[in-house]
């Protein structure tokens, strides 16, 4: 009797457990898609480049009374290439491509998110 108990248990945290990953799943594929890239410098929007449509990568420069940072815009993605503020933290984030998780570096009061959705501009 013991035995059955815990067969059904495993069956049930198996299926929830597989309701889980597809849901995961479905979410992250529907739900973080963004193609805009929307820079802010000191919280107000520098430029605004929709990834979609960048057909050759290249870089560009980013110049304030906070400091220097160097973006790399590609298909699909950004990053920080260089800056110079201390910590680095910015160049470590590595290129994001997604809704949801933005680049930061708080040195030089520059973010970068993206969203989805048309520009504005």
């Amino acid at each position: 009797m013991n035995d059955k108990r815990v067969k059904k248990w495993i069956i049930i945290f198996a299926v929830v457990f597989a309701v889980c990953i597809g849901a995961f799943m479905i979410l992250r594929h529907l739900g973080m898609q963004g193609t805009v890239a929307v820079i802010r410098v000191d919280g107000e929007i520098y430029e605004k480049i929709n990834l979609d449509t960048v057909t050759v990568a290249y870089d560009m420069e980013i110049r304030t009374e906070f400091g220097y940072n160097k973006l790399h815009i590609e298909h699909g993605g950004i990053s920080v290439a260089e800056a110079d503020c201390r910590d680095q933290i910015c160049i470590r984030q590595g290129t994001v491509t997604e809704a949801g998780v933005p680049i930061v570096c708080l040195p030089h009061r520059l973010t970068i998110e993206i969203v989805g959705g048309d520009l504005d501009a």
